[in-house]
């Protein structure tokens, strides 16, 4: 077939794959129901002729373009960049693409990452909302059509699916290590803006999957008849120059800390540069935990003790519900949640107070 790549239709597609048009329409606009060896006959027809789908009239004939937006706190972070592979692989190989956009964590330019989405018409959306309490452009998404599915964090009365980590239970099980080893002074570091850096109340904390890892800190330190956990957790941590102030005001508490829990993979990774610069040990001198296995995580020496988080995982799963909803599924809304293991390795050790 001599024919311009952009000159081929659907109906080809259709007629080399050996089947009818509206199952080629249906596979190559990843919509609908399709079996495994269908959707692959399909595929390899539309490679072989080369074709390309021409978005606008798609999008004119059924109000959806085979897009999927993704809306993420902060891509530079590797939690979210293999997150969002995860979501490119499976989305790709159900015939859709995506579209990704960065809120900086900021619930302002969540919704107008969400707004722009939305106009280019998108057939539905994955977002890692910055606060739980600000969702109101995410329930009008839904109400409008638009099928959404959270990523690592969970809002039970948004009427959504979310995907997310077993936070709570695997802070408890880092704090059973750490206690166990005779750790009481143990710090939990987070970003979240704390009003002079410290947490008066669990609602303080706007996003579920940080808010469930500090409801188990503090589950397992009240466990041991520490009655003020509460003061153990310092907020603010956004930079080398904050961090590294938390870092000072522990390390000179009248009650010195033992070990510290980093919120996130760039957290650990700062306050692993602080205490290095610091002439602190690991973990001799402090204990030290990071949530994600990032790589800088394997090559430190020692090799820091991490919170697992299969982050591809996350957004394979994401995907695969949110094509579920696309196809007309009629299951409820759900918490899908992910194992996440903690992973115990040289930065942890027994606490120096009691030898």
């Amino acid at each position: 077939m001599n024919r311009k790549k952009n000159s081929i239709t659907v109906a080809d597609v259709a007629r080399a794959a050996n089947v009818s048009k509206a199952t080629a329409a249906r596979v190559l606009g990843g919509y609908g129901v399709a079996s495994e060896s269908t959707r692959r006959s399909v595929i390899e027809a539309a490679d072989r002729l080369g074709y390309q789908p021409n978005e606008l009239a798609r999008s004119m004939s059924t109000g959806r373009t085979g897009l999927i937006g993704v809306v993420v706190g902060d891509i530079e972070n590797a939690f979210f960049s293999r997150a969002v592979r995860g979501i490119s692989d499976t989305a790709r190989a159900a015939g859709l693409n995506v579209v990704i956009a960065n809120s900086g964590e900021r619930p302002e330019q969540e919704r107008e990452m969400v707004s722009v989405l939305l106009r280019q018409r998108v057939a539905g959306l994955i977002v890692a909302p910055t606060d739980d309490r600000d969702v109101r452009h995410l329930k009008d998404a839904i109400k409008a059509g638009t099928p959404v599915v959270t990523l690592d964090r969970w809002v039970p009365d948004l009427g959504a699916d979310g995907v997310c980590g077993g936070d709570h239970a695997a802070a408890t099980e880092v704090m059973e290590h750490l206690l166990v080893n005779g750790h009481r002074r143990i710090a939990y570091v987070t970003a979240v803006d704390l009003t002079d850096g410290r947490l008066s109340d669990l609602s303080d904390i706007p996003i579920s999957a940080v808010r469930e890892r500090v409801r188990g800190f503090m589950d397992a330190m009240h466990g041991t008849g520490i009655a003020n956990s509460a003061t153990f957790v310092r907020g603010g941590a956004v930079d080398s120059r904050s961090i590294d102030g938390i870092i000072d005001g522990l390390l000179t508490d009248e009650q010195r800390f033992t070990a510290i829990l980093a919120s996130d993979s760039l957290i650990g990774a700062e306050i692993y540069r602080s205490l290095s610069a610091r002439g602190i040990r690991l973990p001799k001198d402090m204990s030290l935990v990071s949530w994600f296995d990032a790589d800088w995580t394997r090559v430190t020496s020692p090799p820091v003790s991490i919170i697992d988080q299969p982050t591809y995982l996350f957004g394979q799963t994401a995907v695969k519900r949110l094509i579920a909803r696309l196809e007309g599924q009629a299951i409820p809304p759900d918490q899908i949640v992910i194992p996440t293991p903690f992973i115990a390795r040289g930065s942890t050790g027994k606490s120096r107070t009691t030898g």
